[in-house]
């Protein structure tokens, strides 16, 4: 027998007497196997990237995986955190460089973001763009999993800033960490891509950087 697809069948056995095929941790019985969580994150983004978030089936995931569908289902309660801890293995948060100077770790970030890897997740990412747009549980969880951790670290280069005296106090730290992404998924939206590493650093310096700079304005 298939390694593993008998490593599936334990798990399987382990799911049938526990009684709950949807648990996301074994409570008794053989441990998950963390070389089977890769494969299924694998097989769910190249799905992604083929048939999108609204056509990709855990079905078609756990064929794609050869795995068995509750092997699954005791990783993830369902598609949405699936699909977004996929993305997250696959790019990760930004390395968060301190170099001193604002301005080089933005370009550090830029480079981080437009890496070849992050470049293969803004495509898949492209995927689920309709179903963001009207899927309440799926934006929640993209939002709390895959989005906060990543303007969060925007902000810790923006608080080190402020410390450092660079950017003047009074500006809305959480309004610049959200500026670059925004930026990002405009050009991701009309141009199927994710900006590269040149006009990254091009948006990082002219764009986010003199605005982080500039005095804020009083309301």
């Amino acid at each position: 027998m298939n390694r593993a697809i008998e490593q599936d069948c334990e798990e399987e056995a382990s799911v049938s007497r526990d009684g709950d095929a949807q648990s996301t941790r074994p409570r008794g019985g053989r441990p998950l196997d963390s070389s089977r969580d890769l494969v299924l994150r694998e097989a769910a983004l190249a799905l992604l990237a083929e048939v999108g978030y609204d056509r990709l089936t855990m079905d078609a995931v756990a064929t794609r995986a050869r795995a068995a569908k509750t092997t699954i289902y005791r990783r993830w309660p369902g598609k949405a955190e699936l699909v977004v801890d996929a993305l997250n293995s696959l790019k990760g948060a930004p390395d968060i460089a301190d170099t001193g100077s604002l301005r080089e770790d933005l370009r550090a970030l830029a480079e981080s973001i437009t890496s070849a890897e992050g470049r293969f997740g803004a495509r898949v990412t492209i995927g689920m763009l309709n179903a963001l747009a009207r899927d309440a549980e799926l934006r929640q969880v993209f939002e709390d999993k895959f989005i906060a951790p990543r303007r969060a670290g925007f902000r810790t280069v923006f608080e080190r800033a402020v410390s450092r005296g660079e950017i003047p106090e009074g500006h809305d730290l959480d309004l610049l960490a959200g500026l670059f992404p925004a930026l990002a998924l405009q050009q991701l939206v009309t141009s199927g891509e994710l900006p590269d590493t040149r006009i990254a650093c091009r948006l990082m310096d002219q764009v986010v950087y003199r605005l982080a700079t500039a005095p804020p304005l009083r309301t």
